[in-house]
């Protein structure tokens, strides 16, 4: 309602001074103050709205007013890009654009007089103008246009700061709702409006290039089509009514002639009696008669038309009587018929008189014979410029309603098609994307609802169905997170006390596991920091390799305590036992593996448990795998476990200082274990050396 009101208001502001100028004859307009205020306050639609009723009112006072129509259009297309894209705010840019409003409305102007009146609008312009040009025709057009630039410099800066005052009394929230009270949805950002109507190639053609596409070609074809029909309706009219005239004054003029002296009027010429009487009353017809140019009385003999009357014009000297002239080539096919003394149908000509249309009316004598014929030409290029001046009227109102059409049309489409849809895809997208983040997910059912869509139709109701799912959706992952987190720590906790069976089997490997995953989780971390490996590291995997590394020595569960327990060094037949742990331990987790559904979380741990006693150079067991042949997991174990051998006590060797045990280790880069992995662990030593201080003081 505030909308309507201050488009109300803008037309009057337009049509009150624009009345007084117009009475008063000044050479200024004065008319665009209302276009200007609310195309800034409201969008470029409601300039349009404005634009178009209030020239068509002034029209009642001011009768080209209409034609203007695109002057203003013009207007309001520059003031609503100009506070859409926030250039008031520089100072700056106030007077280019305001040249720019002075620059469209002296030049279209300039020629849209010219092709209305044949001049300019105002006759102080006009006699500036001559005084400027010095007698040039082509001086004169520029004079005018340069005194018209003027004038609307003069002109749109009185409009502009009287708009500009209006909006700055107007209070900053009034102006805010009316400026927003077009969206059917949150208000956008011109950033968001260009993210949403961005053109993807990779996706074809966007919503927005496609409605505007659309609306223009219907549009257009529409525009063209109803133009086209108008104006040649309005030709056969114009023709058929000037054939009319044409026939009366014809008509009117064979009533006046004297049959019986026609023959008299032939011989005797302008001294005949009464012959300058009907001479004059033919002269009155012809100027009483629209359209009509040229009146003639003629007898048809065989050798062509002999001259009874003829009415002098501008254009041609008059025929005098008896004066014969041969018959031109579209009377040909009439001549038997004219000899005959019949009528005939009007002919249309293009020859000796120019293009023009004929028509013939019988004077007949008592005795109903045709003694000669009262001819009346009409000019078919007076029609046919009268036409070209109506088609361009016809155009320039056209394209004016034209530019209201396509912009209500993109108005509909932008508010209650492009931008909801848009908006809808941007934020489901975005909600898709952050499925992995509870919170995000929740961030995003906000943002989602935020958008507050109520175009009231179906895609409201599209959008009332996409937040509920959204909603929806964010609970059934909240719901299927806690499960997967319980999930997750049954699981963790059954491979906790696995490992534990097996490690309290074992009589000198105090806290094996626990270490060993917190040098894993050190390895897997750096690798991805140094940007080792990223294809292999996501984030799914490195939490399967920590949470599985306490398993790598399950299969140990296979192995003799006297073996396992030994004081001393096993001989080849007992390591050849204490190998088998790898195998073991595979069957292991592939049994486990068969028997849930955890194949992606457990397969790690069947790797390490099976392959971390592989080295590098392939000569480790149980495969003898080399390289980055040997799963990630397991030569990141390989290097946890052996650094954990290294630096813990056993009940067949004291444990070796930290210096001993990195010095081994990078001996065997290479060798025994991967480069990378070793290279991250050395450069992890503070964080090893807390995990070695932890469990020592343990």
């Amino acid at each position: 309602m505030r909308r309507v009101i201050c488009t109300v208001i803008a037309i009057l502001c337009n049509l009150i001074p624009a009345y007084f100028v117009y009475r008063y004859h000044l050479p200024i307009y004065i008319d665009t103050i209302g276009t200007i205020f609310i195309s800034a306050i409201g969008g470029v639609f409601p300039g349009f709205i404005t634009a178009v009723a209030s020239n068509a009112i002034a029209s009642a006072f001011n009768p080209y007013s209409l034609y203007y129509l695109l002057i203003s259009m013009f207007i309001a297309l520059v003031v609503s890009w100009m506070v859409r894209k926030e250039k008031y705010k520089k100072k700056r840019n106030l007077i280019p654009l305001l040249l720019l409003i002075a620059l469209i409305s002296g030049v279209l102007g300039t020629v849209f007089q010219w092709m209305l009146l044949g001049g300019p609008q105002f006759e102080d312009v006009a006699q500036t103008a001559t005084i400027m040009s010095k007698g040039s025709k082509t001086g004169f057009f520029f004079s005018a246009m340069l005194l018209n630039l003027v004038l609307n410099l003069l002109d749109k800066s009185i409009t502009a700061g009287i708009a500009v005052t209006i909006v700055y009394l107007l209070p900053q929230q009034l102006r805010e709702s009316v400026y927003n009270s077009a969206w059917k949805q949150k208000p956008l950002t011109d950033k968001e409006i260009k993210e949403i109507t961005a053109h993807d190639d990779r996706k074809g053609r966007s919503l927005q290039v496609r409605t505007t596409g659309m609306l223009t070609v219907a549009s257009l074809t529409l525009a063209v089509i109803m133009g086209f029909i108008s104006i040649h309706l309005h030709f056969e009219d114009s023709k058929r009514d000037y054939t009319k005239n044409a026939y009366n004054a014809a008509a009117l003029a064979a009533s006046i002639v004297d049959p019986e002296m026609v023959d008299t009027y032939l011989e005797e010429g302008k001294s005949a009696p009464g012959y300058m009487e009907t001479e004059r009353r033919l002269y009155d017809i012809h100027a009483h008669s629209s359209g009509v140019q040229y009146l003639y009385i003629v007898k048809i003999e065989e050798d062509g038309c002999h001259f009874v009357f003829d009415v002098e014009t501008e254009e041609e000297p008059a025929y005098e009587p008896g004066e014969v002239v041969a018959f031109e080539e579209a009377f040909e096919p009439y001549i038997p018929a004219l000899l005959a003394g019949e009528e005939i149908e009007p002919i249309e000509s293009d020859d000796v008189s120019g293009w023009v249309m004929t028509v013939y009316y019988p004077v007949r004598n008592a005795e109903q014979k045709t003694v000669c014929y009262a001819a009346a030409d009409i000019s078919m290029l007076y029609v046919s410029t009268y036409i070209k001046e109506f088609a361009l009227r016809t155009i320039l109102v056209f394209a004016g309603f034209f530019l209201l059409v396509m912009g209500y049309g993109l108005w509909i489409t932008s508010h209650y098609l492009v931008y909801p849809i848009g908006s809808m895809a941007k934020s489901a997208e975005k909600f898709m994307k952050a499925m992995e983040n509870q919170d995000s997910l929740d961030e995003g059912v906000r943002e989602l609802r935020h958008l507050n869509i109520h175009t009231g139709d179906e895609v409201e109701k599209l959008y009332r169905t996409i937040c509920e799912l959204g909603a929806g959706t964010a609970e059934q992952m909240r719901e299927v997170r806690y499960y997967a987190e319980a999930t997750s720590k049954m699981q963790n906790g059954l491979i906790i006390t696995m490992a534990d069976m097996v490690e309290n089997r074992d009589s000198d490997t105090g806290a094996h596991i626990q270490k060993t995953a917190a040098y894993v989780k050190i390895i897997v971390e750096g690798l991805k920091k140094k940007g080792y490996y990223l294809e292999k590291l996501t984030p799914k995997y490195m939490s399967a390799v920590v949470m599985s590394a306490p398993l790598h020595d399950v299969g140990k569960i296979h192995v003799p305590d006297a073996i396992l327990n030994k004081p001393g060094k096993l001989d080849p037949d007992e390591f050849e036992i204490m190998k088998t742990h790898t195998t073991a331990g595979k069957r292991i987790m592939e049994q486990a593996i068969s028997t849930v559904n955890g194949e992606n979380y457990l397969k790690e741990a069947r790797n390490m448990a099976a392959y971390h006693h592989e080295r590098w150079d392939g000569k480790g067991y149980p495969e003898g795998l080399h390289g980055q042949v040997i799963p990630l997991s397991a030569r990141i174990m390989a290097v946890a476990d052996v650094f954990d051998a290294l630096t813990s006590p056993r009940i067949y060797k004291p444990a070796f200082p930290l210096e001993k045990a990195l010095e081994i280790l990078q001996e065997g880069a290479g060798i025994q274990f991967d480069p990378k992995c070793v290279e991250v662990f050395m450069d992890s030593l503070t964080e090893v050396k807390v995990v070695l201080k932890k469990y020592q003081e343990s």
